[in-house]
């Protein structure tokens, strides 16, 4: 039985506004981050983006479908935020006016004049295609240039995680459910982060300096599913129901891999050693490991079920663990599975022995350790040692599931475990007593994915299933 939400298969259908913005209508200036309110702001130069406070631009992202949606206004006093000082605007376009009787005047052209234009010196044309591809490239390294708010903290040491309090920023360009946020590892580049979403889009977020949107990527032509940062932060590696796998360039938004599935993609994961390996599950008994030098499939693991969650790489790569939709009245048989990577072998189908199916799966950052989210609303915990005995002693539970694929993970430091919720509130344990430390309230919208950020110890990024994404601090 599967307990996890039935998926559909949909493609995002974007319409284009017919007019642009009114020639008369000026336009929205830029500012940096300052000190105050968001009360001593004029709503009305607010609604019309001009003046305002600490205004985040939305930039254009890459694809044919794309424009930009709300303006995030913010601001930010020291270091504290506060949720009466964040405030999220919509600004419709205004309509460009038109001549009257709704047809355009057009210049007679001479056809002489018109085959005189046509004919542009082939030096031209290279020097104007340079000059595209030059741009492009600046626009793309600007996102890898560290962040003027994190650089101060990359050298120094990560210190004891905090719980973050209050939104900093709240992103709402994603129309469908969002299935995966994360940080970029690479911490000098750790202010960008990554989403995915059933809108079949890829975007690529300033998460940290500004909450705007800097990359979107169109690969996939349905909902995608799972995506992950390769280990260098320049790639990302995705899949979706679309039953395709791409790797793309972050710099340049192109395929350096992509190759077609017998089956629609749920999870994708790299390996932890070995870049150019990776592994990917979803609605199928089997389990793929691909090589992207040679772009095939080098093992396939395969297990009596009929689809796989999550996988988990253990500590060296040479182990991973898949959780499965195997759950029966009599035995939980099969519903985590360790796999020997190298070898495509079984190393054990009895690990959970309860009833429940296992959503997500996390592994502690320094103790042989990992957890489980089940549906039975609680987080298990197991040995990352054979033969992955769970600890019965041990339960973290007060929060609810309900079916939906809801993930938890652990701090960077390993002393707090944090899980979304089918309601929408994000939960925070504590690793050694499993007692809840504290709770952030929810709107209702399930809480998917949850990530902490590398350096900043107390950054949180949270994903909805209403497509918003949250910035916590």
């Amino acid at each position: 039985m599967n307990s996890l939400v039935a998926y559909e298969d949909s493609e995002s259908d974007t319409e284009e506004p017919e007019d642009g913005p009114s020639p008369s209508t000026p336009p929205a200036t830029e500012h940096g981050l300052t000190s105050g309110t968001a009360n001593d702001v004029a709503p009305s130069s607010l609604c019309c983006g001009t003046a305002a406070v600490g205004v985040a631009r939305n930039l254009y992202p890459i694809g044919p479908h794309s424009r930009p949606t709300a303006v995030p206004s913010f601001t930010r006093t020291g270091d504290a935020f506060s949720k009466s000082e964040v405030n999220f605007i919509n600004c419709p376009p205004n309509p460009q006016k038109r001549p009257p009787g709704g047809e355009t005047v057009r210049l007679y052209i001479p056809k002489r004049l018109r085959q005189e234009q046509s004919e542009v010196p082939k030096e031209v044309k290279c020097d104007v295609e340079e000059k595209s591809h030059d741009h492009t490239v600046q626009s793309a390294r600007s996102i890898f240039k560290v962040s003027n708010y994190l650089g101060p903290y990359l050298p120094e040491k990560y210190k004891e995680t905090g719980i973050p309090r209050n939104v900093v920023f709240q992103m709402q360009e994603h129309s469908g459910p969002v299935n995966r946020v994360q940080w970029c590892p690479v911490k000098q580049f750790s202010h960008l982060l990554l989403s995915a979403s059933m809108d079949s889009t890829v975007k690529v977020w300033d998460g940290v300096d500004s909450g705007r949107c800097l990359r979107t990527i169109h690969s996939h032509r349905m909902a995608v599913r799972d995506a992950q940062w390769s280990l260098c932060g320049q790639k990302i590696l995705s899949g979706g129901f679309d039953s395709i796998l791409h790797l793309t360039d972050v710099e340049t938004g192109k395929d350096l891999f992509n190759a077609k599935n017998d089956w629609k993609i749920g999870v994708v994961r790299f390996h932890p050693i070995d870049p150019n390996l990776f592994i990917c599950g979803g609605f199928s008994p089997a389990i793929k490991a691909w090589d992207v030098r040679a772009s095939k499939v080098i093992h396939v693991y395969r297990a009596s079920v009929q689809q796989h969650f999550d996988v988990l790489f253990l500590r060296d790569g040479k182990e991973f663990l898949s959780t499965t939709d195997s759950v029966s009245r009599d035995s939980a048989d099969r519903t985590i599975i360790a796999w020997d990577f190298g070898t495509a072998a079984k190393i054990s189908n009895q690990i959970f022995h309860e009833r429940y199916t296992c959503p997500s799966l996390a592994l502690h950052p320094t103790e042989s350790a990992f957890v489980a989210q089940t549906n039975g609303d609680y987080i298990a915990l197991f040995s990352a040692q054979r033969p992955y005995k769970m600890n019965k002693r041990k339960r973290y539970e007060g929060h609810k599931v309900e079916g939906f694929a809801v993930g938890c993970e652990f701090s960077p430091d390993g002393s707090l475990i944090v899980t979304g919720s089918s309601e929408g509130a994000v939960y925070f344990y504590n690793y050694h007593t499993s007692k809840i430390i504290r709770s952030l309230p929810g709107d209702g919208n399930a809480c998917v994915t949850v990530n902490y950020h590398p350096v900043l110890t107390s950054l949180l990024a949270t994903a909805y299933w209403d497509g918003q994404i949250r910035v916590w601090q």
